[in-house]
């Protein structure tokens, strides 16, 4: 967490506008930001993370983890994990993933994530969709990873965790080069699936070669 007069201007006017939703909520004691990673790749699980983080938090650097360097992220992961009043992560397996389809599997995630928050959040703010089975008012914002704190924060967590993850499967499956596409259909990736075939990691609903 960083001091907003540590920030250059530009950064703290930048970090300003992320908390517009979330100080547009000040009645709220607890706001948790949701997002998830993980809906397009070709093998391994989806991701969610739920995030409850402290009051006016500067994270300097703190975006939709799609627009922040992989040294980045791994930074803010840290800082946000520690000093977070609560946050908890969904993942959803490849084979549930192909029994309920990616939709469900991401809604399964993301109310896990939810479910297993230490402090039940006063309002949740979530990336672009509705959560269903969650009877906690719901904020969604499209594109919510670049216009909230709260939601980039979870996709900060849940990308690095989910990162992390496939670089183990790839010690696992060193053919399809993991640690490195994430499980997203690169060529070497579909080379690898033409020569090999399917890891138990795979999705199989989505796979055609």
């Amino acid at each position: 967490m960083t001091n907003r007069d540590e920030l250059s201007e530009k950064e703290a006017l930048r970090l300003d506008a992320m908390m517009e939703y979330e100080r547009g909520y000040s009645d709220c004691e607890y706001i948790c930001g949701v997002d998830e990673v993980g809906r397009g790749p070709l093998a391994g699980p989806v991701v969610a993370c739920a995030v409850i983080l402290p009051k006016e938090t500067y994270y300097r650097y703190l975006n939709d983890s799609k627009k922040v360097t992989e040294k980045r992220r791994e930074a803010l992961y840290d800082e946000i994990t520690e000093e977070a009043v609560s946050y908890s992560l969904g993942v959803v397996s490849p084979q549930i993933i192909d029994e309920i389809n990616i939709l469900q599997a991401t809604y399964k995630a993301m109310k896990e994530a939810v479910d297993g928050l230490s402090v039940r959040p006063d309002k949740i703010l979530v990336d672009a969709v509705h959560i269903p089975g969650v009877d906690i008012p719901q904020v969604e914002i499209i594109k919510g990873d670049a216009k909230s704190v709260s939601i980039a924060a979870a996709s900060i967590v849940a990308k690095v965790y989910r990162d992390r993850m496939m670089a183990g499967y790839d010690k696992l499956y060193p053919e399809y080069m993991f640690a490195k596409n994430k499980g997203y259909g690169t060529k070497a990736h579909m080379d690898a699936l033409r020569i090999t075939g399917l890891s138990p990691i795979h999705r199989k609903t989505f796979v055609h070669i």
